[in-house]
């Protein structure tokens, strides 16, 4: 049963480390895996692990450093930076993102004194993705990112954090306040290329894994390989925070390519280095067997019938996957993998006939409750099946209680299944997940900021004015906004125009072309108004917003929307 891997079926596998965090041992003894070290794994390259949740590379050429991966802030690089300046004064000549996760901290490389021409390389993919996060779906994004990197997880206590399965943290609390350092790319590929860098030939093979941009740098002349496809444990077809669908197809192409290379040293985005080629091939092949595994298993039994819950019992990972840290259940579990295998190649509808037109959850819990005889029979239930380590059936039984509006005792029922999870998880994700729920739930931390769209003042002024007018299309409220038909336009100081036509319950974006009325201010003051530092009633009647037509037209549509500053 998947259990024994997904998180244990009892207390047998659960300790308590150092600053009394209770979880799986194997969740414990990841931390070692990741700890903190300044490696150099072959002469002229250097690799920081543990300093966030990637890893800075950086390699001695004829020219100078070239620098790869800058991780999550300028604090961040800037401590990298100082690693390497122990053993180097040699300038950073070139800096390479193997993907968009890990470029915020370019500008340190900037305030260590390299010229402002270096060039930047980069997968032209990688801009595009860091706005796609900010954007439109940017609530359930950064809600995933908190739930499933511990960010809501106190420092140390039973429900302390851990780890995150690739780093310590996903923000180094010592890189505090994590400036935004990101330097666009100068050079893009748009596939394989092969580019002088450094005084060094660098063979670039676009090589997509948890990221569309990803590439893999080849060294020939060192036999070192660059990448973001072996991680320090299974890779995550599945992202519990929710993500685009990684093709484990893809992924062994690019896993397939990085073996044919024969690499003496092998430096990933995250985790230690690996070196000797025997043992790279060794470890690599049976990482890269154990994601064919996974994805051949999962067509197999969906050929074979299995629904997406069955699936996740019927597909467990060899043994020997748990032998070593590259294949083992770190960071997410394989019994969500198969299951995102098979959304991904057919989509949601997994042929439960019970699924194709369910009833909202609400009302499915409701009536389960009284078909079991009323929310008293389900409760004892629930702790029945806890007491008794049935922890999957406690679960779903709490969920029905919470769902149909249950109380505090039926909340804390839930939370303390979700926490037995947590600490009998080897997995990252799943523990920091099933905590950051159970606090949720007991009201210990407060959650519901989470769920909203909140948009960053830095975001809206560093953007083109059009995207934080276009965006507001996701946050329009069909059920005030019936009967509309209102093209409202925008005119900012810099000359910038954009609109969104209000019709059919919808807002259309558009240039502004023919718009009326228009509203007329600047970046400033409407980044103001989205954030809710002033409401757009107050900055009309001050002047600050110009509107050429009805301002009661302007401030009526733009009530549709779920934004407290429009609303006001």
């Amino acid at each position: 049963m998947p259990d024994q891997r997904s998180f244990a079926s009892d207390a047998a596998a659960t300790v308590t480390a150092d600053r009394g965090q209770v979880a799986h041992r194997d969740h414990v003894a990841q931390s070692a895996v990741l700890a903190r070290r300044f490696d150099a794994p072959a002469p002229g390259v250097w690799c920081l692990v543990g300093n966030g949740l990637s890893n800075q590379t950086f390699i001695d050429a004829p020219d100078g450093i070239i620098a790869i991966d800058t991780g999550e802030s300028t604090e961040e690089m800037r401590e990298a930076i100082t690693e390497l300046r122990a053993v180097t004064d040699r300038p950073i000549v070139a800096v390479l993102y193997t993907h968009f996760h890990y470029v915020a901290g370019t500008a340190a490389v900037f305030d260590d004194g390299a010229s402002p021409d270096i060039p930047i390389w980069a997968h032209e993919r990688v801009a595009p993705n860091r706005a796609r996060t900010a954007s439109a779906i940017s609530p359930a994004y950064g809600r995933g990112l908190v739930e499933q990197f511990a960010l809501m997880l106190p420092d140390e206590g039973p429900d302390g954090r851990v780890n995150v399965g690739l780093g310590h943290f996903y923000r180094n609390p010592a890189h505090a306040p994590f400036t935004n350092g990101y330097v666009p790319a100068t050079h893009t590929v748009d596939g394989d290329a092969t580019i002088e860098v450094g005084g060094l030939t660098v063979e670039v093979t676009h090589a997509p894994s948890d990221a569309d941009d990803s590439v893999t740098y080849w060294f020939p002349s060192l036999g070192v390989a660059v990448n973001n496809l072996v991680w320090p444990a299974l890779f995550n077809v599945f992202a519990i925070r929710g993500e685009e669908y990684r093709d484990p197809r893809i992924l062994l192409r690019g896993l397939d390519h990085l073996l044919s290379l024969g690499a003496e040293h092998l430096v990933g985005a995250h985790g230690p280095p690996l070196s000797g080629a025997a043992e790279i091939e060794s470890r690599v092949t049976k990482y890269r067997d154990a994601i064919q595994f996974l994805w051949d298993q999962a067509v197999r039994h969906t050929n074979r019938g299995a629904t997406s819950p069955d699936l996740g019992h019927a597909v467990t990972l060899p043994e020997a996957c748990a032998d070593d840290y590259l294949t083992a259940e770190r960071y997410g579990v394989a019994e969500h993998h198969v299951r995102q295998i098979r959304s991904g190649l057919f989509g949601w509808f997994d042929g439960d006939e019970a699924a194709l037109f369910p009833l909202p959850s609400e009302v499915r819990a409701r009536r389960m409750i009284d078909g079991f005889g009323g929310a008293v029979r389900v409760r004892e239930q629930a702790r029945a099946a806890l007491d008794g380590d049935d922890v999957r059936w406690a679960i779903e039984l709490a969920t029905w209680l919470v769902r149909a509006g249950g109380d505090d005792a039926d909340r804390a029922l839930l939370a303390a299944a979700l926490r037995t999870v947590a600490q009998r998880t080897p997995a990252a994700n799943i523990r920091n997940w099933c905590l950051t729920r159970a606090l949720s739930l007991e009201g210990a931390v407060d959650a519901s900021r989470l769920y909203r769209h909140r948009f960053s003042r830095r975001q809206i002024l560093s953007a083109a004015p059009a995207e934080s007018i276009h965006i507001l299309r996701v946050l329009l409220d069909p059920d005030v906004a019936g009967g509309l038909d209102v093209h409202l336009g925008w005119r900012f100081d810099d000359g910038a125009t954009a609109g969104l036509h209000l019709r059919n319950s919808i807002a259309c974006p558009t240039d502004g072309s023919g718009a009326a009325p228009t509203i007329a201010c600047t970046l400033e003051t409407w980044a103001d108004v989205l954030t809710g530092a002033r409401a757009l009633s107050a900055a009309i009647e001050a002047g600050d917003i110009a509107v050429d037509g009805d301002a009661a037209v302007v401030t009526g549509a733009l009530a549709v929307f779920d934004v407290e500053g429009l609303r006001t």
